[in-house]
């Protein structure tokens, strides 16, 4: 059983390298990474327009949006370029026994 906060969001075999997998946080749209063997989470919709962020291309660990080529930083959820101007949310992740987990974050 996960520890409270702690969601199983996919197996970590569904995990390509320098890749984007979609995934569901509660209701949560976000994207999971795997970059040098590290797995990153963050939101998976673009700051300045609604586009799903795991459609798009990434390189030298950054996402750009598939609609406007915003980009962020993946391991940061920082922006790194317009149009957007609003960072990404970025989530913890822990792997236990094949699985990723990622913490639900707190309500405001």
């Amino acid at each position: 059983m996960a520890e409270e906060g702690w969601v199983r969001v996919a197996a970590v075999a569904a995990l390509a390298d320098d890749a984007a997998l979609p995934a569901k946080l509660g209701h949560i749209p976000i994207a999971l990474y795997r970059l040098d063997g590290t797995i990153y989470a963050i939101d998976d919709v673009c700051t300045h327009e609604f586009a799903l962020l795991s459609q798009g291309f990434i390189e030298g660990g950054a996402i750009e949006c598939p609609l406007h080529q915003a980009c962020f930083d993946i391991a940061t959820g920082r922006c790194l370029s317009g149009p957007a101007t609003v960072d990404l949310r970025t989530y913890e992740v822990k792997i236990d026994g094949g699985e990723v987990f990622v913490r639900m974050p707190k309500p405001k």
